[in-house]
Order: structure tokens, then sequence, then C-alpha cells
């Protein structure tokens, strides 16, 4: 099993599982995932092999099912009024934050299970390899992990790329990417069958968010979707920051001001190491006419792994918002 998905307690090694969330290069992993990421074809179809399985999740496909229909089960959420349109969960190893991300899809699950399930699941992570422009979709048929096969909207993405030149098709920086990727068997586990469209934000540029909640406003009137922001929170040594930092971000996302968490984030002071993903989606979620955000859980490793306190400290949150 990788390191990744042991529970090593040791200081040295457990800073370096907890560094693998950070949003820097991590080019030593490029040539594994090239190799990982290539496509499988047969009968002309292109299918996508997730690069995460035995690495941030279990390559096995009863442990990875088991894991994550865990984490939901666990989960206790209240109801959530009205139709859930957009959700924030984090993507770092399983052991980490699986159980935050449980929450945010046992949300989903009953939501679903009341309002109807969405014909579209649009996943946007973020590139923790280097920036590009605009925004890559992920093209192909299907993508597969231990879980299985889960099939690519091909209409949904060409809906998407004709609004902008700046949403595209590009599979290279899919290629060993994990911030999309690692929400998938979530995806599988709640919603199965349901169609994706996996895209990674590439640039802080505002016109490519701009058009890009143009573009999933308009995929919205067309097909009934949900879009999930793949990140993590703050990054810090700093527990007490940490805790903070991301106490005060999640109250940000409560109320909507998506404008006060793009204003608060730096390079230097990263709150949410995918900001374009969360912020495409409150802004989504505002023109389906949401007014709030629901948090439904918050931990960061350092409640979990005291003993990365003073070393390297990483938060997650699980937020949903939903339209009346």
């Amino acid at each position: 099993m990788d390191l990744i998905f042991s529970r090593v307690k040791g200081a040295r090694v457990l800073l370096i599982l907890l560094m693998a969330c950070l949003c820097v290069p991590c080019f030593s992993m490029f040539s594994l995932a090239v190799e990982e990421g290539k496509m499988i074809k047969g009968s002309e179809r292109v299918v996508r092999k997730a690069f995460g399985a035995g690495r941030w999740f279990p390559g096995d496909g009863k442990e990875l099912k088991s894991m994550v229909d865990g984490y939901i089960g666990d989960a206790r959420v209240e109801m959530v009024k009205g139709r859930i349109v957009g959700a924030i969960a984090p993507h770092a190893g399983y052991v980490y934050s699986g159980k935050v991300a449980g929450y945010t899809f046992r949300a989903i699950k009953d939501n679903a299970a009341n309002w109807g399930r969405p014909e579209v699941v649009v996943v946007l992570g973020l590139s923790h390899r280097g920036g590009f422009q605009g925004v890559a979709l992920m093209d192909g048929d299907a993508i597969k992990t231990p879980l299985g096969e889960a099939l690519l909207d091909k209409e949904a993405v060409e809906i998407l790329a004709a609004k902008s030149p700046r949403i595209y098709f590009d599979y290279r920086p899919h290629v060993g990417e994990h911030s999309a990727e690692n929400e998938i068997p979530f995806v599988q586990a709640v919603l199965p069958e349901t169609k994706l469209v996996i895209g990674l934000i590439g640039d802080h540029d505002p016109r490519t968010l701009d058009d890009l909640v143009r573009a999933l406003a308009t995929l919205s009137k067309k097909k009934k979707i949900l879009v999930i922001a793949s990140s993590d929170m703050l990054h810090d040594p700093n527990y007490d920051l940490v805790t903070k930092t991301d106490r005060d971000t999640l109250e940000k996302m409560m109320s909507m001001d998506y404008a006060g968490i793009r204003k608060d984030w730096d390079y230097s002071r990263q709150i949410l190491c995918g900001i374009g993903p969360v912020v495409a989606v409150m802004r989504f979620a505002e023109l389906k006419g949401c007014k709030q955000g629901t948090v439904l859980q918050y931990r960061n490793s350092g409640d979990d792994f005291p003993e990365s306190r003073g070393r390297w400290v990483v938060g997650y949150g699980s937020v949903v918002f939903a339209a009346p």
C-alpha cells in the first residue's frame, strides 16, 4: 500500500504526507503520472485511468468502496432546504480528508433522494504542478477508478467549450493531477451512473472565471447539473492560525461573500488552494438563486494528527449551496 494511505505516525513521514496536499509543483511524480494517465483504447472508446488509485485512495475496489461508504455512512447531516447546485469537498489523501468529504457527499445523496438526481456532475479542480491559461476539460468517453468506469458527458463538455476560447479540451494538465480525480469515487458512490464533466482551472484571470460561470449557467439551462469545487483550505505550520483562518473563510462561504474570499487570498496566503473552483461554484450557485452556504463539517490535520502541529497543518471543509 502506498505511503499516502499509511497511518504512520512518525513526525518526519507525517510531514512528507501532509506536504503532498500542498498546492505546489510535484514534478517527481510526473513520470508515474504519465504512465498511469495514459488512455485505454478499445472498441474506439477512450477511457482515462485514475492516477490516484493506490496513492491517494485504495487501489482495490472492495477496499475503496468500504472506505468511501464508511465515510458517507458515518456523516450525519441535517436535511438541506432546496436543491443542492454547488458543493465544496477536500482532495487530500482519504485517510486525512475523507471523513470531511463524506459530509459533502452524504448531503448530496440525501438531497438527490428528495429533489432528484442531477443529470451531470461538473467537478472543478486545479493543477498542483503549474499554471496554464483557462479551463482544461478532460476529453474521452469515461474515467476508470477501482469502483468502475464513470462516463464523461460529451454533450455537456461541448456546450461548455463552445462558450469561450478559454474553456477547451486538453487532457495534458489532467495527467497525474489528483484534485478533481479524488472526488470521483465519492460521486460514483452517491450518484452511480451519473455522467461527469471534469475540468481544471489553470489561472487566476478574472476573465476565466467570468467565462466559466457563464458557460455553467448556459449548461444548467439544458441539463440539471451539480458543480463540485475540489479544494483544501489553509496550509501552515501554525495550528491556531489554520483553525482561525479557515473559520473566517467558512463564515464568508455561508454569507456568499466570494469577493471577500478572493480579497483574502494571495500567493503567499492561500486560504484555499482551489480558490478558482470555489469562487466559480459560489458564483454559479448565486446565479441559481442560492442565498447562503451551509457548512457541514470542518477539521484539519492538526485535529486528527496532533503531532503535525508546528510542522504542517492542512484544513478541510465541507460546504454545500442550495437553490430554492
